[in-house]
């Protein structure tokens, strides 16, 4: 095989895995990551389950892959983050449904102990809490408004993220999700000095 060839099948063997990426995502938002079969994920792409596993060996791999690739969709660039860019994300997540959908479902199997990816969201919340602790530092310094630490606001921060993402998808004709985020900093700013 010529060095031209190797590098087509590869690209085609990465095209591959991302199709099968964005088809497990539709099919764990459908019906949950235990609902999810590789057979259904291997159909929805036109492939055998034998097919599938040659690119994902494990149901686990594949949903790791799932999440990581959620996750670069979402990434920020280091030192960049601030409120105001949260604010944008929430926007933009409220365009991609499906994709809120298959993380909040994913998260809420997560909790239990034998789920495959609750060492993935137990680390990812550490990191996302840190992340945001450093957000309000670099908004307001060593005290918020209400006189609470960035580590003592950060995990509400979060949950407020989180929380508005649920609410949104069971009724998103009442819940304004963005507009509810930037109400929520509103709030975390009020009586800012200048």
């Amino acid at each position: 095989m010529s060095y031209g060839d190797a590098m087509r099948a590869r690209t085609r063997s990465e095209e591959r895995r991302a199709e099968i990426v964005r088809a497990a995502l539709e099919v764990i938002a459908e019906r949950g990551y235990r609902g999810a079969s590789l057979a259904a994920v291997a159909e929805r792409v036109g492939l055998t389950q034998q097919g599938l596993l040659h690119h994902f060996p494990t149901k686990e791999g594949l949903l790791v892959a799932v999440l990581q690739e959620r996750d670069r969709w979402d990434a920020m660039p280091a030192g960049r983050l601030r409120l105001d860019l949260l604010a944008s994300l929430v926007e933009y997540n409220a365009m991609r449904p499906a994709i809120i959908q298959t993380f909040s479902a994913l998260l809420g199997e997560s909790v239990t102990e034998d789920h495959p990816a609750r060492t993935y969201f137990t680390e990812r919340y550490t990191g996302v809490r840190e992340g945001m602790a450093e957000v309000l530092r670099a908004e307001y310094g060593d005290r918020l408004p209400s006189g609470l630490t960035p580590e003592r606001a950060a995990p509400l921060l979060v949950a407020v993220l989180d929380g508005l993402q649920y609410q949104w998808l069971l009724d998103p004709e009442s819940v304004d999700m963005p507009s509810a985020f930037r109400d929520f900093l509103t709030l975390l700013g009020e009586n800012r000095p200048d």
